[in-house]
Order: C-alpha cells, then structure tokens, then sequence
C-alpha cells in the first residue's frame, strides 16, 4: 500500500511538472501492475482468510471429537472396572459355592459312612435271625429295621414274647453302642378291624405295640428314653396287599427306624464352611 501511494504522489508530482508523455505512459503501465499486484494479493489474502477459517472450524471439530473420544475412553474404563468388579464378585460366589457344595459332600460322606457302619452293626447283630423276619434296609440315607410281627407279639395282643425279647437285646446292643442316634419304633397292623376291651380300633394296637418294644429297650435293655419316639401307624402304610394272609402277614409288624440329626448334618457343613473362611 506503501508503494501504491509513493507511486500516486510520484505521478501528481510528475503531472504537475509538466513530465513528458512518455514517462507518464510508462507511469501509468507501472501503476496498473501495481494495482494488479493488489489485486492479486487481495484475492490471496481472502483466500488465506477462507483457510483459515476451515481450519479453525477443522481445529473445533476435531476438538470436539478429542473431547468425544475422551468421555467415550473414560465410560469404557469406568465399564471396564464396573466389569471386572461384577466378575470378580461371581468368581468369589462360584468359589463359595463350590465349597459349601465340597463341605455338603464330605458331610454326605460322612453320614453314609455312620449309617454303612450302623447297618453292618445291625446286620451282624440280627444276622443268625431269619430274613423273612427280619429285614434291615436303607432308604434315601434312612435305616430302617422291620421285624415281623410273629416274632414279637401274639395274635391280637401288645405283649411281648421270649424271642421278642431276644431280638430286642440283639438291637438295644447296637443302638446302645452308638449313642449319636436317635430312632423312632412304629406299630404297623393290617386292616383287620379289632375291638375289644382292650384296643378300640387298630390305631390303639398299633400304638400299644409300639410302647411295649419302647418301654422294654428302656427298661429291660437300659436305652435312654430320651433318644426314642413311639408311634402307631394302623394299617394305613402296608407293604403288601391285605387280600391274602401272606400279605396281612408282611403288614403286620413292627418298625424301627433310625431318625437322621439334620442339625449334626448341617452342623457339619457350617463347621467346615467356617474352617474353609479361616483358612482363607
């Protein structure tokens, strides 16, 4: 700009000196490329404007993305952690519960090893008795002792016979050196009605039947009282049908059946449960 006014003063200073026209030929040629040279700078100069405002406008975008990015980073690692913190807390259920199903299992074990034990004991004391008489099993981890009914009372009657008392010493010794149990004796009867003096109906025989093998463990072969129950079943749990007199027969009886210690059981797994966070 500078030089377009020297060059606008230069030609009033020549005109009004009256140049030649030859000189303010060549003057005015000089001031037009000068002004074409504005012209052009002028176009650049715009042009630069223009770039730069993309660029700034380029520069806030990316910016903007940067910021994006950022927050987007930031949520994956607050995820991430959230994750880990999710995983980390199922991995320490599953192991909790791969113990207390590791502890369920050595008590499982060991349960059935008292009632393998208590079972061969049975059968060892019993073993010289008839098995049609006598028939010790386990169901669902529950032993069960059935002796029929000819071995332990007359036709209709709650008293017990010598081989009664026999197979009851037999049984109070095993019980006896397994003081851990507890068992319950039940009166079983088939489904001929009884009345009598005596027996209402076959709930009082089956129960009279009941506390005479109770009573006589207690007193005649000293097994505490405490660990027993007695009950009467009457005739609504038969094993065979009551159409024959060899089905009447198999009902009629009387059961022992040794109740399990839920509380020792789950006692067991909370001991070793308690062992497993100690060791931890």
């Amino acid at each position: 700009m500078k030089r377009i006014l020297l060059l606008s003063a230069s030609v009033a200073v020549l005109l009004s000196s009256c140049v030649s026209q030859k000189k303010y030929n060549e003057l005015e040629a000089k001031q037009k490329e000068t002004q074409d040279e504005l012209n052009t700078a002028t176009v650049k100069l715009n042009a630069c404007l223009e770039d730069k405002d993309d660029l700034n406008s380029r520069i806030k975008t990316l910016n903007n993305t940067n910021a994006a990015l950022l927050n987007n980073v930031g949520d994956l690692a607050t995820l991430s952690k959230k994750e880990a913190e999710n995983l980390e807390r199922s991995l320490e259920s599953m192991k909790e519960k791969d113990l207390a199903i590791s502890k369920m299992r050595d008590a499982i074990n060991k349960k059935d090893s008292v009632t393998l034990a208590l079972v061969t004991s049975l059968k060892g004391a019993l073993g010289n008795m008839n098995d049609d008489d006598i028939e010790i099993n386990v169901e669902k981890g529950v032993v069960y002792v059935s002796i029929s009914d000819k071995m332990l009372f007359d036709s209709g009657r709650y008293n017990l016979t010598g081989d009664a008392m026999r197979v009851l010493e037999k049984v109070a010794k095993v019980v006896n050196n397994k003081p851990e149990i507890d068992f319950m004796v039940e009166g079983h009867t088939d489904d001929k009605d009884i009345k009598t003096a005596m027996f209402q109906d076959n709930w009082d025989l089956s129960v009279k039947r009941a506390t005479s093998v109770v009573r006589a463990l207690q007193e005649d072969f000293g097994v505490a009282p405490e660990r027993m129950t007695a009950a009467g079943r009457s005739f609504y749990v038969p094993v065979a049908d009551n159409y024959t007199a060899e089905g009447r027969s198999k009902n009629r009886r009387t059961r022992i059946v040794v109740l399990p210690k839920l509380d020792q059981f789950y006692g067991m797994i909370e001991e070793g449960m308690e062992e497993a966070s100690a060791a931890d």
